[in-house]
C-alpha cells in the first residue's frame, strides 16, 4: 500500500466494523478499504471473488430440479457427450 492513515473510531462504529470483519472473513483494514472505495466511487479489485458475484448467486436456473443431489450423474453424462 502506498499510504497509511490512522483513524479514531467511536465505540459503536468500531463494534460494527469488527462484526462486519468477522461476517465477511476479512481483516478490518480490508473492510475499511472496501467501504472507502464504495463511498468514493472508486473501483476496487480487493476482496474475495465471491463478493464480486454475490448478486449473481442463485440467479441462474439450470432446468434440473435435482442438480445439487445428482451433480455427479450430470457431469459424467456431459463428459460422455463431449461437452
Amino acid at each position: 500500500m502506498a499510504d497509511q492513515l490512522t483513524v479514531r473510531l467511536p465505540p459503536q462504529v468500531s463494534r460494527a466494523l469488527r462484526a462486519a470483519s468477522r461476517r465477511m472473513q476479512l481483516k478490518r483494514s480490508d473492510v475499511v478499504r472496501l467501504a472507502l472505495s464504495a463511498f468514493l466511487g472508486t473501483p476496487t479489485a480487493n476482496g474475495r471473488p465471491m463478493d464480486r458475484v454475490r448478486s449473481l448467486i442463485g440467479s441462474l436456473e439450470s432446468g434440473l430440479p435435482d442438480l445439487a443431489e445428482r451433480h455427479r450423474t450430470y457431469i459424467v453424462k456431459a463428459l460422455r457427450r463431449g461437452r
